[in-house]
């Protein structure tokens, strides 16, 4: 059955996969995104799907732009947490602000969004809710203490907002992606992604198409008795 999703970070990379795998399943999409106004412009015209502006890490942003997007499009009924950025760094050379900003767009907008939604899909005894998170936030990364601390943070969020919707008929699951071919991946110095793909068994590194059909499966109805649950798309470059 056709359901509103939103898509946060949904216009590029994973995010851009994740919505377009929507649509094309019939659901209708919002893509949320926070800059690249180009970018989005291209995206919104290319698929038809409806693009919005804002800024995931301000509560009160989210509050109103979920009004919005309910208003134009009609009642949530699945929400994808698929925005992150990166400030990479040591710990003995980063910075409050490297620390804070990770934490906030990453973590405290899968808070931030969940709870502009849950209400409603409380209120309707329906709900899908799966937040991206990664393998390193499961198996740490150096130079990476406030990328490592939002994703595992994410994974902890998902397991405890999972027991509290289960008997409204909100399902919470997350995935955590290994690296994967997006333009923050390409960025990565050649002989660095050399020696990463080289710990990947499969022997390559993952299309944001991988993650997209995670997602699909976990809104699906056929996974109604999944919930809590991370599933792991990393190539088998981390297991436990």
């Amino acid at each position: 059955m056709s359901k509103v999703a939103i898509v946060t970070g949904g216009t590029r990379g994973i995010g851009e996969a994740i919505s377009v795998a929507l649509k094309d399943a019939g659901h209708t999409v919002a893509a949320t995104y926070a800059g690249n106004d180009e970018s989005a412009r291209k995206f919104s015209k290319d698929t038809g799907i409806s693009v919005y502006k804002f800024d995931v890490s301000d509560f009160d942003a989210c509050q109103e732009a979920v009004g919005q997007i309910e208003a134009d499009l009609g009642p949530v009924g699945i929400l994808v947490n698929n925005a992150g950025i990166t400030r990479d760094g040591t710990m003995h050379r980063m910075d409050f602000e490297q620390w804070n900003r990770v934490i906030q767009t990453n973590l405290s907008s899968c808070f931030n969004m969940s709870r502009a939604v849950i209400e409603g899909m409380r209120e309707r005894k329906f709900g899908r809710i799966v937040n991206i998170g990664s393998v390193n936030g499961q198996a740490g990364q150096y130079g990476q203490v406030n990328y490592a601390a939002a994703k595992s943070g994410i994974h902890g969020f998902t397991k405890a907002l999972a027991q509290e919707g289960a008997k409204c008929g909100i399902t919470v699951n997350a995935i955590a992606p290994g690296y994967v071919l997006t333009d923050m991946v390409r960025a990565v110095p050649e002989k660095v992604l050399e020696k990463i793909i080289s710990t990947i068994p499969v022997g390559r590194l993952g299309n944001p198409e991988d993650i997209a059909r995670g997602v699909m499966f976990l809104v699906g109805d056929d996974a109604g008795f999944i919930t809590g649950s991370t599933v792991d798309i990393n190539g088998g470059q981390h297991m436990y």
